[in-house]
């Protein structure tokens, strides 16, 4: 079973694993809280939406530490 994306892929935008760990479950916490305060199931896991967040640049190290929120992108 091949992973998308690839770990070495999501690494060449993040430089850590422990980073890239920490991001995207930060992310899918707010993602997933955001959908409950709506009312709203999410289409997709909340890590799942997140790690394509990374994969497009939409999450970024800096957003992250911020606290913005990425740019919505249509999948």
């Amino acid at each position: 079973m091949l992973l998308y994306p690839a770990i070495r892929d999501l690494l060449d935008k993040v430089p850590s694993r422990y980073m890239l760990v920490n991001m995207v479950a930060n992310r899918a916490r707010k993602l997933s809280s955001e959908a409950e305060k709506e009312g709203e199931p999410l289409q997709d896991k909340a890590v799942s939406l997140a790690i394509r967040e990374v994969a497009s640049g939409a999450l970024t190290m800096e957003s992250a530490e911020s606290g913005e929120q990425p740019e919505e992108t249509e999948a």
